[in-house]
């Protein structure tokens, strides 16, 4: 058989395990339409409801009518006023120097990691941060590279040790190796926070630099949703670069990332995948602007997060449910084994729910659970629906 022969019978062949996912004919609110029926919103990341909201689709809607939707390449006639307002925005918001967005936070991610960071400097990722920042360093092309034990601060600094030893090595170029700490700011699959404080204590004790990449916690945790660094109380300079989403909370598309002035003008000067890609599109813009201002007029749509949030974990809580060491509106209902937390997921779909099973790959085996993803727009009867559910299939189970 012929390499590009045998190339096509392996496609073939695992064509049959594919996955179709289900097709959403509703917009991202509290409840989804699947197949002509309504299902509880339990596995989008929408925390704030903005994907449904009023004054973003005005936003986007005016911004349309006034300048069309496509943009272009930054670097030529791609950046609109309205990028520039954004990234304004973002930055004040943040409490940063500057801020520059992009098509996606993965986009963002790789930004930031390859255009500072050679083959011969040093990143130390913690065990479990999202794959967006393992392919970001593989895309730099790195060679040293440690990762330690997931928010294990002694494994940490174990591996700054061995990390300073080799950054008294010059480069080819006669300059020490850089050291770069990357870490999710809230790991998904767990809901937990990444132990930013001692983090950036270890960071200054071994001449490192800091990166975190919070998707999840923009819009969720800190004063008004401005995220994990402003959560820990660090947002003044202490965390290099802060990555973040605009299509989670935010609910519409693209990333951002947040620091100081000279970083942000070196991202804006180098980074590929700002340079090489289409800037975000006009109504998307818009509502970004928006979603942006909404934050900084009223705490209301976070509280009102939180309020949802406190209500399930203590209703999963007193039903018997194992959710874990969540700190956030992400809830694993611990299950263990995967066939279990599959068929618990199915079940939930048949009783009106929409909620995913978590299993390996995606987190080691044994710790399958199902996840459960609060949002703002949930009302308590949608609360107690949900949870209602989940104790229904967990007795028909013995879950």
């Amino acid at each position: 058989m012929s390499t590009t022969a045998n190339f096509w019978k392996k496609l073939t062949v695992a064509s049959a395990n594919k996955v179709t996912p289900r097709v959403i004919s509703s917009g991202q609110g509290a409840y989804l339409t699947i197949g002509g029926k309504s299902y509880l919103n339990f596995c989008s990341s929408h925390y704030l409801g903005f994907a449904e909201e009023p004054r973003l689709k005005k936003a986007a809607k005016d911004a349309i009518d006034l300048y069309g939707l496509g943009t272009g390449y930054r670097t030529l006639t791609g950046t609109h006023a309205l990028h520039v307002e954004l990234e304004d925005k973002i930055a004040k918001f943040k409490g940063a120097e500057a801020a520059v967005t992009f098509s996606s936070a993965y986009a963002a991610n790789a930004s930031a990691v390859q255009t500072i960071m050679g083959k011969e400097d040093i990143v130390i990722s913690d065990q479990l941060n999202h794959a967006s920042i393992i392919d970001a360093v593989r895309v730099a092309g790195v060679q040293n590279k440690f990762a330690y034990q997931h928010s294990d601060m002694v494994d940490l600094e174990a591996k700054l040790a061995q990390a300073h030893e080799l950054q008294k090595k010059p480069k080819a170029n006669g300059e020490h190796p850089n050291i770069l700490i990357i870490t999710d700011g809230v790991f998904s699959m767990d809901g937990d926070l990444a132990k930013l404080p001692a983090i950036v204590d270890l960071a200054k004790k071994y001449d490192a630099l800091t990166m975190v990449d919070d998707a999840h916690g923009e819009g969720v945790l800190g004063q008004g949703g401005r995220g994990v660094v402003n959560h820990f109380g660090l947002d003044d300079g202490q965390v290099d670069i802060e990555i973040g989403s605009l299509s989670k909370a935010f609910s519409v598309m693209g990333g951002f990332i947040a620091a100081k002035q000279p970083l942000i003008d070196a991202y804006l000067m180098a980074a590929r995948q700002r340079l090489f890609s289409i800037a975000l599109t006009i109504p998307d813009t818009a509502a970004l602007i928006e979603a942006v201002d909404m934050l900084g007029e009223s705490e209301a749509k976070v509280q009102k997060l939180w309020s949802n949030v406190d209500y399930l974990n203590t209703g999963f809580k007193s039903a018997g449910f194992d959710i874990g060491h969540s700190e956030t509106p992400i809830i694993p209902v611990m299950l263990g084994d995967e066939d279990t937390a599959r068929q618990f997921s199915a079940k939930l779909f048949d009783e009106g729910v929409f909620a995913s099973a978590i299993c390996f790959p995606m987190v080691p085996k044994g710790t399958a659970r199902v996840r459960v993803i609060v949002s703002a727009n949930f009302s308590t009867a949608d609360c107690d629906a949900g949870l209602a559910a989940f104790k229904k299939v967990a007795a028909e189970l013995k879950a």
